[in-house]
């Protein structure tokens, strides 16, 4: 396992591409929700760094995962929390890579499921394009292309930072 990135120039990245579209939309005062792990990771630093006051959400996608049937659950599942009301609010939605799109549609799911909120914005410090759902991030702090025998995983919560791995494959 091998450092990849920078996790400074990668987090300035996600924070100057957020507060861009943030303008752009005329959002003042989102919701911020992190997807577990890597996402609340990544949503406590962007809600320190954009000044937001009310915490953030965190989701645990386990359930609304569409191979949920084939994978059983997985032992470390813990309920989602969001400290606010979704409706009709303007969300920023987090999360650490992107990859087939099909997280990213599962936490959509379980935010309907709180709410209908007016906007979500998608944030992803990695992307790393193979998808198989047509869901793109609104803001990366990079795009990365990867050999099929290669991963990455953001570590942390404290330094964070992201990791090549090889699969050995």
């Amino acid at each position: 396992m091998t450092a990849l990135l920078d996790m400074n120039r990668l987090l300035d990245e996600l924070e100057a591409g957020l507060r861009e579209i943030m303008a752009a939309r005329g959002v003042e005062s989102p919701a911020l929700i992190g997807i577990r792990t890597g996402g609340v990771w990544l949503a406590d630093v962007m809600r320190k760094r954009l000044g937001l006051e009310e915490p953030y959400g965190e989701l645990d996608i386990s359930f609304y995962r569409d191979d949920f049937s084939r994978i059983g659950l997985n032992p470390k599942v813990m309920p989602s929390s969001l400290p606010f009301s979704t409706e009709d609010r303007d969300i920023i939605l987090i999360d650490d890579v992107i990859m087939s799109g099909r997280t990213i549609r599962a936490a959509m799911n379980e935010i309907f499921d709180y709410g209908r909120p007016a906007s979500i914005i998608l944030a992803t410090l990695v992307d790393l394009g193979a998808r198989e759902l047509p869901i793109q991030p609104d803001v990366t702090g990079k795009v990365l292309t990867l050999e099929s025998h290669q991963r990455v995983k953001l570590r942390g919560p404290e330094p964070l930072h992201i990791e090549l791995q090889e699969t050995g494959q």
